[in-house]
């Protein structure tokens, strides 16, 4: 097999843009492609060449790394006319690295089979501290030669990097991550809620049980910048929202009843509705009147 060498790349926003970088410190030569060109000069400025669409980003690339906002964009650049697969070389390697449907997971993967591309779904998680720090999570479904071909790369931007399964099995796993991380926000923005209304002070129980059996990191590393009056996005309440509706409107499909998850996002999209939508998750404090 030929060294994985070029590598173009499309979504340079908060996670992507530092994904990227880790990419060109390992080595790789990448071509970048950003709705919003500002977004991706730091890594123009590094040597990373600017491709106007995201046709002219996929050609010639041994490998094609995604990472945009939702779902559509994703069949957008995938499936549209003169996107992805209709551009890539024979051969590539097409990441998705969005969190995205399952089901259009394995869409991609049968339109890049008939073309002789080799489409991967690898969600990640660890947000934008684990992007910075090149220590995400990365969830990986497709064809397991791929999986091992693409190793070199996934290890320069994560650390736990993980083979799910067939097509669509990384985006299904990352929807069983951020289904447990909601109810898991939830019940600490309700715990604090009950502070609140008893009468305790939330900052002596916080300090009372974030370091005991009810820690966990959405109640030190997510509530805790809620609390201190920080709702700066690590990762931005609309695109949970997003997350959380893929979860509920898979969940129908396969048959499995949530409750939990479809009491959450009702609470996130009210938000989302207020305008809080580019605020981090920690606003869902805001909703329990934790924090205003």
């Amino acid at each position: 097999m030929t060294a994985l060498k070029k590598i173009g790349f499309i979504g340079t926003g908060i996670m992507g843009a530092a994904m990227a970088g880790h990419l060109m410190d390992a080595g790789f030569e990448l071509s970048v492609y950003n709705r919003t060109k500002s977004k991706a000069q730091s890594l123009i400025d590094r040597g990373a060449r600017w491709c106007s669409t995201v046709g002219e980003c996929a050609q010639g690339q041994d490998v094609v790394i995604t990472i945009v906002g939702y779902p559509k964009d994703v069949e957008e650049i995938y499936l549209g006319a003169g996107g992805i697969i209709d551009s890539a070389k024979n051969g590539a390697y097409l990441v998705d690295m969005t969190t995205s449907s399952p089901i259009l997971a394995e869409k991609i993967f049968a339109a890049a089979q008939k073309k002789n591309l080799h489409a991967l779904d690898a969600p990640v998680t660890g947000g934008d501290i684990g992007a910075k720090n090149a220590t995400l999570t990365i969830l990986v479904g497709g064809e397991e030669k791929d999986f091992h071909a693409m190793q070199p790369v996934f290890a320069a931007m994560g650390k736990n990097i993980v083979y799910e399964g067939a097509a669509g099995a990384g985006q299904k796993t990352k929807a069983c991550n951020q289904i447990a991380i909601a109810g898991t926000l939830a019940g600490v923005c309700e715990a604090f809620a009950y502070a609140k209304a008893s009468g305790l002070d939330v900052e002596k129980v916080y300090s009372a049980i974030a370091t005991g059996a009810a820690g966990s990191f959405q109640m030190t590393g997510v509530a805790r910048k809620g609390l201190d009056g920080d709702f700066n996005p690590g990762f931005m309440l609309k695109h949970f929202a997003k997350d959380l509706a893929i979860g509920t409107q898979t969940a129908a499909i396969y048959g499995a009843q949530l409750p939990i998850l479809e009491k959450v996002l009702q609470q996130v999209r009210k938000l989302e509705s207020s305008g809080d939508g580019d605020l981090g998750t920690q606003a869902l404090l805001k909703y329990y009147n934790v924090k205003e």
